[in-house]
């Protein structure tokens, strides 16, 4: 019998040429254990490794009815009852089962190709790399270290074959190989080749905000604008490079030249008419405010200014500000604190008969009352705030309109009308160029709203694929928490764990008031889902006491229902 098993970019399993059907593996753990053997040495690992990896909590009786059931499950979907076994305290596939995997071919000739280093060698062993793996099983911590190494094994054999295009297209934010073809568009005369390459470049590490190209792309990108013969250089262009070098200087703490540069930057793009980089460098001011504490009184006099003098691009340069506003707003003392600017905002838009500043200020106003429990208030408020980001074309305030929306729509539970909110809003967001912070927000909320299992599932995977390395971390933490409360409510707690560590690394990075009480409220529902329900009060009796705090009613009594179920539980 021969058994082929693919790992890199999917899992799929042949029996002699005949592919077994993804419906087969119903069972994950039958799934799990041809996966673990698959990668493990010889194809075979000690039982109480696998019951470790699959069981670690259980007792070794438990754990070992659980390996059985899970190696019977696995035969019976492979419909090979004679594939595998356990002798001596070894599980294996049996000695008459020919296995071959992806990952052993790849290996195998990557490190052969390393050895050469031969260009064609390697280009060879390359296109064995089918992807990720094992990419839908991102959140297992047990394959941590095996994905790692062939991603790294993948990553040299690209760079000592020089195969640059195949490297930024597994991460386009690979500076080393983006410089190495902007100098081959360079000593090809070809301008033009050089100067889309380090926009894609620029456009990519934008994903993170603050995050900008190094010194040495950037002085790449002026010589090729400065490339003799070439037509004369556009304002777009002038702009992007003077940006690049705010950003640089952001990232080595120059907050002065940094914000010096942006603002000349973004007088010239206005002139220019650029509503995209005008917005840039106001998010490049914005950064340079919160790192020196004074982005309040920034964010009062760039909207008093704008909104009386260049209403036009009130949009542009708020969308600048989007996500610094939005963190304001998670305060770690609460919203009450930007309540009276916000009123005192939409005084000021009035004034000036600004639909885009009276939008923004209504969405501000609408989030604090949605915060405070006052559902009918943020619903009427926000409501005149879509109509408004509608006439202004704003399109990033428009879509959290629609998000705060759909979270009063979940808060009376309306996950029909919530879901109408969200399909409304995605449009919008993969249309505005802050796509990667809002998607990342409204894929929580379609994890929160769905409603079956299968719905749920996709939704989850889907938002994983959103959560990259660059991806931004204060946008990313709804994601992070409703996936992993999710996860918890349905049984599946193997991915629980690591989605609330890496979520909890954030927070303490970005201290936001609602986003410690909700990584409370998340391990709360873990520890009930785990049957631990004294650590499970003392988890929504925290939570509870924090939102609270934060004077979040609607959160708080969620928190308070879940801690006296808990509590019932304990009595019992």
């Amino acid at each position: 019998m021969k058994i082929s098993i693919d790992l890199l970019g999917r899992f799929a399993v042949r029996i002699d040429d005949a592919e077994i059907p993804s419906a087969a593996w119903k069972r994950d753990r039958a799934a799990a254990i041809i996966k673990l053997l698959a990668l493990s040495p010889e194809h075979r690992i000690h039982r109480e490794q696998a019951m470790e990896a699959f069981w670690p909590d259980l007792d070794a009786e438990a754990a070992g009815a659980n390996l059985r059931k899970a190696l019977h499950f696995a035969r019976k979907a492979m419909g090979a009852p004679e594939a595998i076994g356990i002798t001596r305290e070894i599980v294996a596939f049996l000695p008459e089962v020919d296995v071959e995997t992806d990952v052993i071919r790849f290996e195998s000739a990557a490190k052969a190709a390393l050895r050469s280093r031969d260009a064609g060698e390697c280009e060879a062993a390359a296109d064995l790399y089918g992807g990720a793996l094992l990419p839908d099983d991102r959140f297992l911590e047990w394959l941590d270290a095996p994905r790692q190494r062939l991603q790294q094994l993948y990553v040299e054999t690209l760079r000592t074959g020089k195969l640059w295009r195949r490297l930024i297209a597994l991460d386009p934010t690979d500076e080393e190989a983006q410089c190495a073809l902007m100098q081959a568009a360079l000593d090809a005369g070809n301008r033009t080749e050089a100067i889309r390459q380090f926009d894609q470049l620029r456009e990519k590490l934008r994903a993170e905000l603050g995050v900008g190209p190094s010194r040495p792309a950037i002085e790449l990108y002026e010589r090729a604008l400065a490339l003799s013969g070439a037509q004369p250089t556009a304002p777009v262009e002038r702009i992007r490079a003077a940006l690049a070098w705010a950003l640089v200087h952001l990232q080595s703490g120059e907050f002065g030249k940094a914000a010096d540069l942006a603002r000349q930057t973004r007088a010239e793009a206005l002139d220019a008419g650029l509503g995209r980089e005008v917005g840039e460098a106001a998010a490049i001011l914005g950064l340079t405010a919160h790192m020196q504490g004074q982005w309040r009184e920034l964010f009062r006099s760039e909207f008093t200014e704008w909104v009386r003098k260049r209403s036009a691009f009130v949009p542009a340069v708020f969308d600048g500000h989007l996500c610094l506003a939005e963190f304001c707003l998670c305060d770690a003392r609460g919203h009450g604190l930007i309540h009276e600017s916000a009123e005192e905002l939409l005084g000021v838009a009035d004034e000036a008969k600004s639909a885009a500043g009276r939008g923004l200020a209504c969405l501000i106003l609408g989030e604090i009352a949605r915060c405070a429990g006052n559902l009918d208030e943020a619903e009427r408020l926000l409501t005149e705030a879509e109509r408004l980001h509608v006439e202004a074309n704003a399109i990033s305030g428009r879509v959290l309109v629609l998000e705060r929306l759909a979270e009063i729509a979940l808060a009376r539970g309306q996950k029909w009308r919530a879901a109408r909110f969200i399909q409304k809003a995605f449009a919008d967001a993969q249309a505005s160029w802050l796509s990667g912070h809002l998607l990342l927000r409204l894929q929580a909320l379609a994890v929160r709203s769905a409603t079956s299992k299968e719905k749920l599932a996709d939704a989850i995977l889907t938002g994983d694929r959103l959560l990259t390395s660059g991806s931004c971390q204060p946008c990313s933490m709804g994601l992070r928490t409703a996936s992993a409360i999710a996860l918890a409510q349905s049984g599946d707690l193997d991915q629980v764990d690591r989605r609330l560590n890496e979520a909890e690394r954030i927070a303490g990075m970005w201290q936001g008031g609602p986003w410690a009480a909700a990584l409370w409220e998340a391990r709360g529902v873990q520890r009930q889902a785990q049957a631990n329900r004294i650590r499970a009060v003392a988890a929504f009796a925290e939570a509870a006491a924090r939102y609270e705090e934060l004077g979040r009613p609607l959160d708080q009594a969620r928190c308070l229902t879940q801690m006296n179920e808990s509590q019932i539980g304990v009595a019992v």
